[in-house]
This record gives C-alpha cells, sequence and structure tokens, in this order.
C-alpha cells in the first residue's frame, strides 16, 4: 500500500475498528488474495443509491420523480464516483498487482469508481447507512459547486451532434471497440469517429455511459480545434 491507511480516513472522517474491513475494500481482484473488493462494491452501490436518493428527495422537495431520478443518475455513476475517489486520492491506497499498477491501473475509472463504492459498503456493514450518508453527501457537496439538473446532467451526445451537425453537417458514429467483464459485470470500451476519424474513445459500465464520455472528450477536442 503506497500510503498509511490513516491518511485516508482522515480524509474520509471515519476509522474502520476492523482493519479487514477497508483493506477488502481497497483490494482488486487482480492482487490475488482469497478476497476482493467486488462484493463490498456490490453492496456500497445499492447504500449510495439510497442515501443519494433520501438526499435528492429532501432537498428538491418540489421536484417530481423524473427530474430527482435524472440527477440522481448523474451523481450515482462512475463518473461521479471516480470524482469522489480521486478527491480522497484513492489510487495512491489501492492494493493491485504489479501488472495492473504498471498497466495504470490507479488512474482508471472504473477501478477508483469501485473501490469508493467498496468503501463505501464497508463503512455501513460497520457503522450503519446514517455514517454512510454524512461521509457521502459531504463529499458530494464539498466535490460539486452545484447540485441541480442543469448543472449536473449534460447530454454530451447530443452536444456532440449539434457540433458535428454545425461543422461538417455530418453526425458522429459510435463503435464498441471492446468488451470487458462476465455479462454480470460487463465493462464497454466505445469510440467515436466523426468523418471516419477516431475522435475519442472511453470506457463505462453500459454502453450508454461510454458512449457519453467518449462524447464529452469529443466535445472538448472539438473546442480546442476552433
Amino acid at each position: 500500500m503506497h500510503k498509511n491507511i490513516k491518511t485516508l480516513e482522515e480524509k474520509l472522517g471515519y476509522r474502520f475498528k476492523d482493519k479487514k474491513l477497508i483493506i477488502e475494500a481497497l483490494t482488486h481482484k487482480s492482487y490475488k488474495q482469497p478476497y476482493d473488493n467486488e462484493r463490498l462494491e456490490f453492496l456500497g452501490d445499492a447504500v449510495l443509491d439510497l442515501v443519494v436518493g433520501e438526499y435528492l428527495f429532501t432537498k428538491f422537495r418540489t421536484s417530481d420523480e423524473g427530474k430527482l431520478s435524472k440527477i440522481r443518475a448523474s451523481l450515482v455513476n462512475e463518473t461521479g464516483f471516480d470524482k469522489l475517489a480521486r478527491a480522497l486520492n484513492l489510487g495512491d491506497y489501492i492494493l493491485l498487482s504489479n501488472a495492473e499498477d504498471n498497466n495504470g491501473g490507479r488512474e482508471k475509472s472504473s477501478l477508483l469508481s469501485n473501490a469508493f463504492e467498496a468503501i463505501m459498503g464497508a463503512i455501513y456493514l460497520e457503522a450503519g447507512l446514517k455514517v454512510v450518508e454524512q461521509i457521502a453527501i459531504r463529499l458530494i457537496e464539498e466535490n460539486h459547486e452545484e447540485i441541480s439538473l442543469d448543472s449536473l446532467f449534460r447530454d454530451f451526445k447530443t452536444t456532440l451532434q449539434e457540433l458535428t451537425q454545425a461543422r461538417f453537417g455530418i453526425t458522429p458514429e459510435y463503435k464498441v471497440m471492446a468488451s470487458r467483464g462476465p455479462d454480470h459485470k460487463k465493462e464497454f470500451e466505445v469510440a467515436v469517429f466523426i468523418e471516419d476519424k477516431e475522435y475519442a474513445r472511453a470506457s463505462g459500465k453500459s454502453k450508454k455511459i461510454a458512449q457519453q464520455e467518449a462524447a464529452r472528450v469529443a466535445v472538448l477536442m472539438l473546442n480546442k480545434e476552433k
């Protein structure tokens, strides 16, 4: 482990009584132990879905179900959890194989997002829902200037389509370049092409997430080319 776990606990504002729990939460499957963080990730995902849902239900008292669902979807996803994981410098603490480490594993959004979910799952097991809620909501509020549909829910595919139609008179094309993992835990790699040129490539837990991330990168590139 690159850094002392106490530093991470200080950033979380929570000290684990059972150190085995946080170690399990930080253990990637490549590390080849009898345990890894996938089960805790599964639990943390469900807990965060509930915690953020309740937070938004209380915060936006006049918003309907559709709007609340969209805001939650913009927070409870790989990109959102990757942002929080990076705020904690989580990549410094994750236990990886040398091969995964050398392959840039500590910077992979999917790996960081999964570890964040696993840590929240571990805190839930040891301290309960209220403690997870306090920690998760504090991190969300500290790392988002504004929490609203306008600021969070960006449809980058639509933005890219508008840009490419205006500039090139065509629409972008998305291609699945690879898919990895078992059926219940697939990760898709998607590339976006404009005039048969690949502009960006991204991965995600669904084709839709990967397309949105690839579109976001392509929008940035096109704006730089102006």
